[in-house]
């Protein structure tokens, strides 16, 4: 229990008065100054001996969204009391905003209120929801009580993701793949090189069920070893060439690609300039994995683009590598072009200036052969699906040549 601004006030008038009333031997300032001390002691005494048993319970649905999708708090309040409750104020703290305020009036003894509010999706990143406390107040408000009644609670937010064409080209050798499961189910005899999720088409009595119940979803005996597509998204983290919109964007490109490749059946991995590296790691638990890294991704300040191209150069076994960036200098697109050799396909996103600084001008500056700009006027989406669409135009081309 604590007093109030106007109940420090008020205490500190009533003895004001008080002395006042002594000094010049006034009656009424007296009279005044008793009253004022004895209606802050009533409320102070009402606040100690208040009892309220009440159970709340938050439920976040959904607890894990994508940015712009809405996701809401459902509270649930029961008196567990013998006695009605007083008129409460729920307090739930929400970060990045200031909070919930609900009212909440009185409640007989095992009455149920159920209120909701909604969470900010705006942006990618991880809401925390909490604690909420009830506040009791008397009608003067010159005291308050702050009961905890509610923990934490966190809300994801993923990436926005676009609904963008497939990578063309992202066949690559698999050579794990014969490690991720052993070479033989033992009783029938019938060699095979891995195990990979089940496909419609697949026949039923492939199903390998101590992989199945391993990674909770279907999975196959591959009986040869597989040129499985695989892509690989490389994001750019460094602070001198991201802002926090910039990289907003270029997050959500990457949660866009790797959903993509994982739509087309590919291999997906994600890998930053923080470090960072997923791996080849097929399931759904590898791609929730990513967009909850994606979720949070913060820029980096001790981060080197070169010296991950030249792993990545040295590691490589084909399929199709995406680099995602705000920009590029010289030296990091003579690396960028070095290893190009060692995929089928290289692509590089730069979100330019304009895409997220509506006092930017809008760049001229021509697009290199395999490079994605997103500006203004062509967001992602648009830009990457006519990049494809093209790419694919001339692949048919060549093919018809020949």
């Amino acid at each position: 229990m604590v007093l109030t601004r106007q109940g420090w006030g008020l205490g500190a008038a009533s003895l004001a008065l008080l002395a006042s009333g002594r000094f010049f031997g006034t009656l009424e300032l007296t009279l005044l100054g008793a009253a004022a001390g004895l209606l802050v002691l009533a409320v102070v005494l009402r606040a100690v001996l208040v009892r309220i048993d009440v159970e709340v319970r938050r439920d976040v649905h959904p607890a894990r969204v994508h940015a712009g999708t809405p996701s809401r708090i459902d509270l649930q309040i029961t008196n567990r009391g013998t006695r009605p409750t007083p008129v409460l104020r729920l307090l739930d703290a929400v970060s990045g905003t200031r909070g919930a305020d609900l009212g909440l009036g009185p409640m007989q003894p095992g009455a149920t209120a159920r209120a909701a509010y909604q969470l900010p999706t705006e942006r990618r990143g991880l809401v925390q929801i909490g604690p909420l406390h009830l506040l009791l107040a008397d009608p003067f408000g010159l005291t308050a009580v702050r009961i905890r009644a509610a923990g934490r609670n966190d809300l994801t937010v993923y990436p926005h993701i676009d609904p963008i064409a497939g990578l063309p080209e992202t066949a690559g050798h698999d050579p794990d793949a014969a490690d991720e499961s052993p070479s033989s189910l033992g009783r029938s005899g019938d060699e095979f090189f891995a195990i990979r999720p089940f496909q419609i088409g697949d026949e039923l009595r492939k199903v390998h069920w101590p992989s199945t119940a391993r990674y909770d979803e279907l999975q196959v005996r591959q009986t040869e070893l597989p040129w499985q597509g695989r892509a690989t998204v490389l994001l750019d983290l460094r602070n001198d060439v991201q802002t926090e919109a910039s990289l907003d964007l270029g997050v959500s490109a990457a949660a866009s690609v790797i959903t993509a490749a994982r739509r087309s059946g590919d291999l997906i991995r994600i890998v930053g300039t923080d470090g960072t590296d997923s791996g080849f790691v097929p399931g759904n638990a590898a791609y929730s994995a990513i967009l909850e890294y994606l979720a949070t991704v913060p820029r980096s300040a001790a981060s080197s683009l070169t010296r991950l191209l030249d792993s990545l150069a040295r590691t490589s076994d084909g399929g199709a590598l995406v680099v995602i960036s705000g920009e590029l200098g010289p030296h990091d697109r003579t690396r960028i072009d070095a290893i190009r050799h060692r995929y089928a396909t290289l692509t590089t996103v730069l979100v330019e200036r304009s895409a997220w600084d509506v006092q930017a001008p809008v760049s001229v500056e021509p697009q290199r052969p395999g490079e994605i700009r997103v500006r203004r006027d062509v967001p992602f989406a648009t830009a990457w699906n006519q990049a494809m669409s093209s790419r694919s135009r001339r692949r048919r081309s060549t093919a018809a040549a020949r």
